[in-house]
C-alpha cells in the first residue's frame, strides 16, 4: 500500500515538478539571449526587468487582476447556466438541434472584436459587455461536449433504464448525465481557458480596470515591461482555472478523470 501511496505522490510530483523546470530553464535562456544579444527594452525585456516593472504597481496591479478574474469568472458561470438546458434540448428533440445548431455556429463566426463595440453601445461602458463577450467565447465548446456526452450513451443502458420504466427525467439524471460526466469536463476545461481570452478581448475594447487595459494602457506609453508582466499574469491566471478545474474533477468524479487519462 505505501508503495502504491508513493508511486502516486511521484505521478503527482512530475506532473508540477517537470513544468516547474522547463519554465525555468525558458526564462533562463530569455535572460541570456536578451542580455547577451541587447535586445532593447522597446522590443522584448528581460524577465529580471519584466517582475522589477510589474511588481513595482504594487496593489494596483492586484485590483487590474481581479477585475479580469471576475468577468472571467461571471462569464464561465453564465456559460455552464446557459450550455447545460441547451445541451439537454439539443440532446432530446431532433427538431430542436436542427433549430439551434445553426444559431450556435452564427454566435461563434461572428468575431468576438466586432461584436464587444456593439455591446458597449447597447449596454453602456460597464462590465455586462464584458461578461456577454466573455460567454459568447466560452460557451460553444461547452454546449457541444455536453451534447456529445448526452448522446454517447450506450443505446443499451437506455434500453434498460426504459425497461425499468424510467421518466425522461430519471433517464437524464441517473443515466445520461453520470456517462456525459467526462465529455462535460474536457467542455469546462475548454470553456474556463476561453473565458480568460473573451475577458481581454472585452477589456481591449472598453474598460477602466483589468490585465487587457492595462496592456493597452502600457502599451499606449510604451511600458513594454508592465505589458509582458500582465501577459504572463493572464498565463498563470488561465493555468491556474484550468488545474482547478482538473482538481475537481479528479476529487469529485475520480473514475471520469481516470477514463480521460486513459
Amino acid at each position: 500500500m505505501s508503495n502504491t501511496k508513493a508511486l502516486r505522490l511521484l505521478g503527482a510530483s512530475r506532473e508540477f515538478v517537470i513544468p516547474l523546470v522547463a519554465l525555468v530553464v525558458l526564462m533562463a535562456i530569455w535572460e541570456v539571449t536578451v542580455r547577451v544579444f541587447a535586445i532593447p527594452e522597446y522590443l522584448l525585456p528581460a524577465p529580471s526587468r519584466i517582475f522589477q516593472d510589474t511588481a513595482a504597481m504594487g496593489p494596483a496591479l492586484g485590483e487590474h487582476t481581479l477585475a479580469t478574474l471576475r468577468t472571467v469568472l461571471f462569464g464561465f458561470l453564465l456559460s455552464i447556466a446557459v450550455s447545460f438546458p441547451l445541451a439537454v434540448l439539443i440532446s432530446s428533440s431532433r427538431l430542436a438541434a436542427d433549430a439551434i445548431y445553426p444559431l450556435l455556429v452564427l454566435t461563434q463566426s461572428v468575431p468576438k472584436v466586432a461584436i464587444a463595440p456593439i455591446l458597449v453601445v447597447m449596454l453602456g461602458p460597464n462590465e455586462l459587455p464584458r461578461v456577454i463577450v466573455t460567454f459568447l467565447v466560452a460557451f460553444f465548446p461547452l454546449v457541444i461536449s455536453m451534447t456529445t456526452g448526452l448522446l454517447a450513451v450506450p443505446t443499451e443502458l437506455v434500453e434498460l433504464a426504459r425497461s425499468c420504466r424510467a421518466s425522461k427525467l430519471q433517464e437524464l439524471l441517473r443515466v445520461r448525465l453520470p456517462y456525459s460526466i467526462p465529455f462535460v469536463f474536457s467542455g469546462l476545461k475548454s470553456a474556463i481557458a476561453l473565458s480568460v481570452v473573451g475577458a481581454v478581448v472585452g477589456e481591449f475594447v472598453a474598460a477602466e480596470r483589468g490585465l487587457g487595459y492595462l496592456i493597452t494602457s502600457a502599451t499606449a506609453f510604451f511600458k513594454v515591461p508592465v505589458a509582458f508582466g500582465a501577459m504572463l499574469i493572464l498565463a498563470l491566471l488561465g493555468i491556474v482555472l484550468f488545474q482547478l478545474i482538473v482538481v475537481a474533477e479528479r476529487v469529485f468524479f475520480p473514475w471520469a478523470a481516470a477514463e480521460q487519462r486513459r
